[in-house]
Formats: C-alpha cells, structure tokens, sequence
C-alpha cells in the first residue's frame, strides 16, 4: 500500500498540537465587533511591548498605504465603521483590498492602526471601555499563552478579517525576493537527522531560497502549514512560501527518522521558528513531520505548533 496526501496527515500521530489556538480563535470570532476591536487594541497594546521594531522592515508596506492613508483621512466616525466592516467581513473597496493582503502585510496594518490609536490620530477604543464577560476570557486566556502562541492567535485573527468573494479575488503578488548567497548561508544540524533532504529543507528556508525549498517536493507533493489544509503541488506550496515565510527562521533541535511502508521514510524534527514580530525573544515551539518518498523527495510535510509544559500537564502528558 502506498501513500496518499490523506493517510500521509496521520503520521506520528502522538505529536501534542497547541490546541488552544483554534480554541482561543472561535472564542474570538464569536464576540461582537466592538468586542473584538476592543480586545484586539489591548491585545497590540500588551503585546507591543515586545514586537520588534525591525518587525516592519521585512514587510513590505508599501501595498497597504494607499488604504491606510485613506483611514488617516475619515472622521473618527468613518475610521470606526471601516475597522467593524473589517471585523464583519462585510462587502466594502477597503475589505476587498485588505483580503488581497498577505499575512505579513495583515500583521502591520494592524500595527501601524495600533500605534496611530495611540497617538490619537485614528479612532481609538473609547476610554473607559469595559470588555463583555466572553471578551474578558478571551483576553485572559490569550494573556496566559507562551508569547509565540500569542502571536500565533494575532496572525489567525487578523489573517480571517475583511471580504473575501467566492470569485475573482486576487491576492496582491509581493516582490520575489532573491535569495541569501550560497556562501554565507550557515549550516543547519539536528540531532539525529543526517537526511540530506531535510536539512536542505531548513537551509533553503533559512535562506529564503524557496524555489530550491520547492524543488525538493515530489511533483505531487503537498506542505501542510500549522491548523490548515494542505497546500499541494510545487506551484501552490511556492506561492505559499513567498506570502508566508519571508523573515522566518527555522531552528530545527532534534529530529527521529525511521522507514514506513512502501519504501517510504518519515522524520519527525521539533525545535523552534523565529518571527520578525517578535526577533530573538520569542520562538515558536513546532514540529516538522515529513514522510519522504523512495526518491528521497518531500512527499508530505506537516508544521505543527506544539502544546506548551502547562498545557501537556493540564492534558495528563506531564507528571
């Protein structure tokens, strides 16, 4: 029997997913818009203290700032009802342009509208604001998360806003950007692991080099990203790379390898992913699971963000 996308999503199936992400994510989306904004506001305002400032010289801005100096312009009263039609996915020139951003971009608009709140330049939340009883939890159970699930949750919620047609949207094609030279590219080791494949995976990636990343895929293949579908084939999983992955750095720990039937091989690698948003400070714990082919191609890939210390023991998985 060999391997199909589906089956292939099932190995190491004993991997401890973060599950409070999904969790805190549909918490969110069901609280009111004016709950939303408001926890979103405070959310930007606590976490801000540690966001990066070189978080946004890897976005590239530029096709959000026709659409943020149009808000700059509104009244307070339009600034507010842009930010709920955001919110309310409702059918709007600004919440089809918003969808037609990448996660990156998402990312800093809403940081560039944080700080302008705060500087009183677009509408902020009204002083005094008190959160509903949901709202509240939500913002507790946000609070009490690892910093690079925090941001995890952020990039969920602000990724789903805006109006999206079931036809003829368009994403906004960012820039192609070249790769790091060859020369100074730094090796990647993992415990465990000496698969020539995986560790050209994590190097290319480190690299920004995604069209080497991709070449490493079976024609077929499909790459699966933390809580979603799998994006199959070289040319979808090369579009998802350049949107979602520019500024990451991988920082692949330990690893296992061991043969799967028809001839198929499978490693598991755990370590880290760092974010510009958060720089250094902040690493997102993951797993990479990959079932590779006889040719030694990335059949399946799997990047699992995975359960804290305090969420495995509240599970039962720590003692």
């Amino acid at each position: 029997m060999s391997f199909t996308i589906e089956s292939a999503r099932s190995i190491f199936p004993d991997t401890q997913v973060a599950n409070a992400i999904p969790v805190t994510v549909e918490s969110f989306n069901q609280l009111s818009a004016e709950d939303q904004l408001a926890l979103l506001w405070f959310a930007y305002t606590e976490m801000g203290i540690t966001i990066t400032p070189a978080a946004m010289q890897v976005v590239n801005m530029v096709f959000a700032e026709k659409t943020l100096t149009q808000i700059k312009q509104m009244s307070t009263g339009e600034q507010t009802q842009v930010m709920c039609d955001l919110v309310n996915h409702t059918d709007t020139d600004i919440c089809r342009t918003y969808s037609s951003f990448g996660t990156n971009v998402k990312l800093g608009f809403w940081y560039e509208l944080g700080e302008w709140m705060k500087q009183g330049i677009v509408a902020p939340i009204p002083k005094g604001y008190k959160l509903s009883t949901q709202a509240s939890d939500v913002l507790q159970a946000i609070r009490q998360l690892e910093g690079g699930q925090q941001l995890s949750i952020l990039q969920d919620i602000v990724v789903n806003m805006g109006y999206v047609p079931t036809v003829g949207t368009q994403k906004v094609k960012e820039p192609v950007v070249a790769p790091k030279d060859i020369a100074p590219r730094p090796q990647v080791n993992i415990k465990g692991i000496d698969n020539l494949t995986v560790l050209s995976y994590m190097e290319n990636m480190n690299a920004f080099d995604f069209e080497a990343a991709v070449a490493l895929f079976a024609e077929d293949g499909a790459l699966q990203p933390p809580f979603q579908e799998p994006v199959i084939g070289h040319e979808s999983i090369l579009t998802y790379m350049r949107e979602e992955c520019y500024g990451l750095k991988l920082i692949p720990e330990t690893g296992v390898s061991e043969p799967a039937e028809a001839e198929f091989t499978r490693i598991k690698v755990t370590g880290k992913v760092q974010t510009p948003w958060f720089g250094e400070s902040v690493g997102i714990n993951l797993a990479w699971r990959f079932l590779l082919n006889p040719q030694d191609k990335i059949f399946f890939v799997a990047i699992d963000l995975l359960a804290s210390p305090q969420e495995l023991l509240n599970l039962g998985f720590v003692r």
